[in-house]
């Protein structure tokens, strides 16, 4: 397969990342504009759009469903707590790379990634929220019976480098959007329940803890170096990634190294520390957008209108 990047265009990325010169004249830890809607998609429960300039777009959605809680039965676990069920999916007509089975692949990787940050919460049922964020005690509606499952999709729909980092942003403010009807739970006795769904439209319930969900921040080793949301040229001259999932709080959330290249200790823990650094940064700069209006968004959703759309640069 030949390659998709010339041995001068290499040579003139590598050498620019050097000097803190990138080819679109973003320094190393620069982020390009991002452009973020909400409330785009009817018929879900919450949903989200997120563009980052050069290319990459993302639309989130997230459907709110009932359905029966599953309990590990070694450990009997889950029985008081609700499920997300996360699924990628990148449009071939995105890239070339996506054609065919093409992105397969790509479209495991990034569900796995998303399924075990936003499932890893060791939150008991009485704790409000966990690093990972959403606490899923709280979608629980008859232990033991049923539950909310959160159905998270999200859809590539362009691709211009950094997809991780556009699919949680996307997520996080696709959840921030989601409204789950308040239910109704009656006692019948002998341990048998049943309960109702509310269908009041203004009586919902947000997802709690979705404060503390994280997001991820990429990290791509070039050369001696490493940057932050790299184009399509730029990972392609990437020899080792570094995904850092971090919440509001700093705390790290998950990471994942990727790439066969290999990662210095002294520069992982340095990535490391700047990936926790940035990503605070960024959910600043992100729940400044989502709650700008969140006063107002009722109308707005009631005659199906974007919430906002709103863009910033990541510093």
């Amino acid at each position: 397969m030949p390659s998709l990047i010339s041995p001068a265009e290499r040579d003139f990325i590598l050498k620019g990342i050097e000097c803190n010169i990138r080819a679109d004249g973003r320094q190393r830890p620069d982020f390009r504009e991002v452009i973020l809607e909400t409330g785009v998609v009817s018929q879900t429960s919450g949903s989200a759009r997120v563009r980052i300039a050069g290319g990459t777009d993302i639309l989130v959605s997230v459907k709110a469903e009932i359905g029966p809680v599953q309990v590990d039965p070694e450990t009997g676990d889950g029985a008081d707590k609700g499920q997300i069920i996360c699924s990628v999916e990148c449009a071939p007509s995105a890239s070339q790379q996506f054609e065919g089975r093409g992105a397969d692949d790509l479209n495991n990787e990034l569900t796995q990634m998303m399924t075990r940050i936003l499932s890893n919460t060791s939150a008991t049922s009485s704790s409000a929220s966990s690093a990972a964020g959403i606490n899923l005690s709280k979608l629980c509606i008859i232990p033991g019976q049923q539950c909310w499952i959160l159905y998270v999709d999200a859809l590539v729909l362009d691709y211009g480098g950094n997809l991780m980092d556009a699919i949680f942003m996307g997520t996080r403010a696709a959840i921030f959007d989601t409204r789950i009807p308040k239910t109704e739970v009656q006692d019948l006795g002998d341990g048998q329940f049943e309960f109702e769904v509310l269908d009041d439209a203004e009586d919902t319930d947000i997802v709690d803890g979705r404060e503390d969900m994280p997001i991820c921040i990429t990290l791509n080793k070039i050369g001696a170096r490493h940057i932050v949301d790299a184009s399509p040229l730029e990972e392609l001259c990437t020899e080792a990634k570094l995904v850092v999932a971090v919440n509001r709080s700093g705390e790290l959330c998950g990471l994942q190294k990727g790439q066969d290249g290999g990662i210095e200790p002294s520069l992982l823990l340095e990535m490391i520390q700047f990936g926790k650094t940035i990503g605070q940064s960024l959910i600043k700069q992100l729940d400044a957008m989502i709650k700008a209006e969140a006063d107002s968004d009722l109308g707005k959703r009631q005659r199906g209108e974007p919430i906002h759309k709103l863009g910033f640069f990541a510093q």
